[in-house]
Formats: C-alpha cells, sequence, structure tokens
C-alpha cells in the first residue's frame, strides 16, 4: 500500500494515492487505508468537508488518480445520540401490560447508533415511543436506559422479524434472565448459497470482531488477542433448491447464544454465506450461465439478507405461561424465493 501517514492523530492523515488505487472512489480508498475508521464515518468526514483531494472538498463518489493527495483535516462531529417519538406503524403480534411482541421489518434498526443523524431516526424504539407514550418512557422499562428503553434483544437491521420487548423494569429482568439462561427458543429461516453436506448439522464457533473490518464479526482466532465469545448455531435444510442462478438451500436455524452477527458469520464460515448477505460473501447479484437461460432475466438480487427471525418462544415473566409466536416470510422474501422456484427449475425437500 502506498498510502502514507506523516501523523499519527487521527485528526490528520497525509495520503498518497498510488497506481493500484487509481480508479477507487474515494470513501472507499479511506475506508481501506484508515482501519480505524469505518466508511459510514468515512462519508460523514467528507460530507462535512474534512477530506481535501489535492486540496479541495469533493464528492464521496470521485474516483481517484495514481499520484493524488488526499488530506483529512479533522473528526467528524457526531450529533447525540437520542431516541424521539416518531409515528411509525409497528406490525404488533402480541402485546400487554408487560410485553410486545413485534414483527420487525428488514431496514428497521432497532435504537439510535453510530452518532449521526440518520440512525437516530426510524428506529423501533422511536415507534414503540409514540405507541406508549415518551413521558419518561411511560409503557417500556427502563433498565436498557434513554436509548433502548424495552429493549431486551435485537436483530441486525436487515433481518426481520420476532423481537421481544420490556413494558416494564420487572419484566424487563425476567426476560433478560431467559435469554441469558438460554430458556428462550428462536428460529430463524434462512436461504443460503450451496447445499450442506449434511440435512441437520450444529456449528459450535467462538466469534470476535474482525481485527482489520471493524463492521465484521469473524471465527477466525484474533492475532490481536480480541475477545472472543461462545456461539453455538443448529441448522435443518428445509429444502434444496437448483436454479438457473445456482444452488440454494433454505434453512431453519437456531441459535443458544445471541452473539452479533451469529448465523451470518456462522454460515459463511462452513462456506454457505446467506443469501443477499455481501458483508459476508454473497455476491450482490445472482446470474444465469447461458445453457440455463431459457429467456428469464440473466440477473437476480436481493436488497436485503434472506433472515428472517420465524419464531420465538418463551415463558411469560409475570404468569409464567408458555408463549409461542410465529412471524410468516415477508413479502419481499417470499417473491425471491417463489422467482428461484419458477416451472422448470427443481426443488427438493430436505
Amino acid at each position: 500500500m502506498n498510502a502514507t501517514s506523516n501523523k499519527s492523530a487521527q485528526s490528520l492523515r497525509e495520503l498518497a494515492v498510488g497506481p493500484e488505487q487509481a480508479g477507487q472512489r474515494l470513501d472507499q480508498f479511506l475506508a481501506k487505508t484508515i482501519p480505524d475508521v469505518s466508511r459510514a464515518r468515512v462519508q460523514l468526514l467528507i460530507e462535512q468537508q474534512k477530506v481535501l483531494l489535492n486540496g479541495n472538498p469533493v464528492k464521496a463518489s470521485c474516483k481517484l488518480r495514481s499520484g493524488d493527495h488526499v488530506r483529512v483535516t479533522g473528526e467528524v462531529r457526531v450529533p447525540p445520540l437520542r431516541a424521539f417519538a416518531e409515528d411509525i406503524p409497528l406490525d404488533i403480534v402480541y402485546e400487554d401490560p408487560d410485553l410486545v411482541a413485534v414483527n420487525k421489518p428488514a431496514g428497521m434498526i432497532v435504537h439510535a447508533g453510530a452518532g449521526d443523524e440518520h440512525r437516530n431516526r426510524g428506529t423501533l424504539v422511536n415507534a414503540l415511543l409514540h405507541r406508549y407514550g415518551t413521558k419518561s418512557n411511560a409503557g417500556l422499562s427502563h433498565v436498557g436506559g434513554e436509548l433502548r428503553p424495552g429493549i431486551v434483544h435485537r436483530l441486525d437491521k436487515e433481518t426481520s422479524g420476532l423481537i421481544v420487548v420490556a413494558r416494564n423494569d420487572v419484566a424487563h429482568r425476567k426476560l433478560a434472565r431467559q435469554f441469558a439462561e438460554r430458556k428462550v427458543r428462536k428460529m430463524y429461516l434462512a436461504l443460503v448459497h450451496g447445499w450442506p453436506a449434511r440435512d441437520q448439522g450444529s456449528i459450535h464457533a467462538e466469534i470476535a470482531r474482525d481485527a482489520v473490518k471493524r463492521t465484521r464479526m469473524t471465527t477466525k482466532p484474533s492475532r490481536a488477542g480480541g475477545r472472543s465469545r461462545s456461539a453455538i448455531s443448529h441448522y435443518t435444510v428445509r429444502r434444496r433448491l437448483s436454479s438457473a442462478y445456482g444452488k440454494f438451500a433454505l434453512l431453519e436455524i437456531r441459535i443458544e447464544t445471541g452473539r452479533t452477527h451469529q448465523i451470518r458469520v456462522h454460515m459463511a464460515s462452513i462456506g454457505h454465506p446467506i443469501v443477499g448477505d455481501t458483508l459476508y460473501g454473497a455476491p450482490r447479484e445472482l446470474a444465469t450461465s447461458g445453457k440455463h437461460d431459457r429467456g428469464r432475466a440473466k440477473a437476480l438480487s436481493l436488497t436485503r439478507n434472506f433472515l428472517h427471525a420465524a419464531q420465538l418462544d418463551l415463558a411469560h415473566p409475570k404468569s409464567l405461561a408458555s408463549l409461542h409466536f410465529e412471524a410468516s416470510l415477508p413479502h419481499e422474501l417470499q417473491e425471491f424465493l417463489n422467482r428461484l422456484e419458477a416451472p422448470g427449475w427443481s426443488s427438493t425437500n430436505g
């Protein structure tokens, strides 16, 4: 890498673009060159005109040329994280004075994070505050603090499905204990690339944050000695699909632990990344081979991960009654399956 740093401070970096980096977007170049800064933070730096290309502020999409000079002149001004009521429709599966079960859509963040204004908006917490009142988080537990009222567990932004929310502190603590003691049963549906060798399998692999790309998790031991946490996932093949776009398997996945990106990183670690999950190696588009074309579209894409929290079983925090919640596949995932299973392609039950 030809990029060099003349100053060690994060607030000021001098970078030179080498021949092998020519043609890259400015934001991609910076995210790859400065390992301790995420691409989202890089884009904020550029928006706030704290990145100069040959002495001039430019857009994040600007293509670089060999010999260009990039200067980072300061740090991002991060707006404060906050939660506020927003009138956002919610798909309520169940509710009572102690808890709520919500079918979260893909694209919705559970609570504010990462420090930018965009991530303060459109969150599940904001929608819950609108529904249950905002005065001191009325109608939601306070255990998680002002940013995360009621939030006992989370789903990734692009994962849809069931999430349970506590409406008072007693319920929150009892629900959190169930999760900690692995008494909550969670079943996900996932479409993965390729066919697993067996119809059933378990993955016991510790997970840690990737030392280089901080937005990723990994099952590989960290050379830097980062903290790894145990993680266990079990999968069952529900259906095997052979299509013009390749082979896929629809899986039921149950997890004993709830680590960040657990299912996504576990499936990628055994060579079967989740469809649409480009962070963990899935292609952005699925292409057909010429011999299988038969007049169909030559590319198929999914704008989200094919991962859905379909079932949730737990004990009611007050009555201890067994609760079972289900959420069917969202329309966009079912439509994607339908396109893969169009007449002319084969599908077999697992």
